[in-house]
């Protein structure tokens, strides 16, 4: 079905369409106005993303009292959807524009406690060590290496990065699972007026949620790539989620939140690179150093050992950086 068909048959063939600024993903949306209520075109490219499971997750965050967009219509065939409209106030847009930041972290850790609490769904793909060693491969192996040493790793290579993955993470693989939205951050997070609660915490970019360790997205909220975050800050917010979830072994979390942060910077560090090799999207780079500097950081953690081992034996600490940008 056309873009137009779909608008058509769900009231909006004459809406004003406005496009929004992309992100790091393939998926485009625009704001529609002038139908039957404000809504958002989501545009979802089969080949990269589909509609079917923003709508299946939409749906379990919504029913935990969460505020993830409604899906007013979805065509997972064509990969388009109309979904409720949650505004612009961004996390980011608030920090930039001077709000109080620990009260914007204490919502989201807040939003984050409740989504914690119970277990994932059945349907929940698993964001295990396995599934994190691939996707940690597909950034930093495929593209990063090649960038970086101007040649492809060989099998050995990509072995051991493996076993050091699934070894880092392999003493937390028995702590029990939740639904890990795997991009928790300030760019997707925004302030709700006129909602109370956890439910003031609009929640985006939620549609590759998995089964996965609690320490996750509260890593990539606290260890941002984007932004910086006092030390304090980031353990204030640790010790109110530790608080919310009933954690008891605080040095177990602790352990298990360096080893799941360590892994992701290994992946995002490189997947700026990736954006910019094979997206065109160099802008990105400029969140490299800070996301090297997380990792370097995590990786000092005695729960990392083996990944830092890897790191030492093939990349040295020199070259822990983003390749340089190829000329335009």
């Amino acid at each position: 079905m056309s873009i137009g068909a779909f608008l058509a048959a769900h009231g909006y063939a004459d809406a004003r369409r406005t496009p929004l600024p992309g992100d790091a993903s393939a998926r485009r949306y625009e704001r529609l106005s002038g139908g039957p209520r404000p809504a958002l075109l989501m545009v979802c490219p089969q080949d990269a993303d589909s509609i079917a499971p923003f709508v299946r997750v939409s749906r379990h965050l919504r029913a935990l009292g969460l505020s993830a967009p409604e899906v007013y219509a979805a065509d997972p065939v064509s990969g388009l959807a109309l979904v409720e409209d949650l505004g612009e106030d961004t996390f980011s847009r608030l920090l930039a524009a001077g709000e109080d930041e620990a009260a914007l972290y204490a919502l989201a850790v807040d939003a984050l406690a409740v989504l914690h609490r119970v277990p994932p769904p059945a349907w929940a793909p698993p964001w295990d060590a396995p599934a994190m060693a691939e996707a940690a491969s597909a950034t930093l192996l495929a593209w990063w290496w090649p960038a970086m040493f101007g040649t492809v790793p060989d099998r050995s290579v990509h072995d051991s990065f493996r076993q050091a993955v699934v070894a880092t993470l392999a003493p937390f693989a028995s702590d029990p699972p939740v639904l890990a939205l795997r991009d928790f951050h300030v760019d997707n997070l925004l302030r709700l007026e006129g909602r109370r609660g956890e439910a003031a915490c609009g929640l985006l970019d939620f549609q590759d949620a998995a089964a996965g360790h609690p320490a996750y997205d509260l890593a990539s909220l606290l260890e941002d790539a984007r932004r910086d975050l006092a030390p304090s800050l980031r353990a204030s917010m640790r010790a109110r989620y530790a608080a919310a979830t009933g954690l008891g072994d605080i040095d177990r979390f602790d352990a298990a939140f360096a080893a799941h942060a360590a892994v992701r910077h290994t992946r995002v560090a490189a997947l700026w690179t990736r954006l910019e090799r094979r997206d065109g999207k160099s802008r990105y780079l400029a969140h490299a150093p800070r996301t090297w500097a997380l990792l370097a950081a995590a990786l000092a953690h005695p729960a990392c050992a083996p990944l830092a081992a890897w790191f030492d034996a093939y990349i040295p600490p020199a070259l822990r950086r983003a390749p340089e940008a190829r000329a335009a």
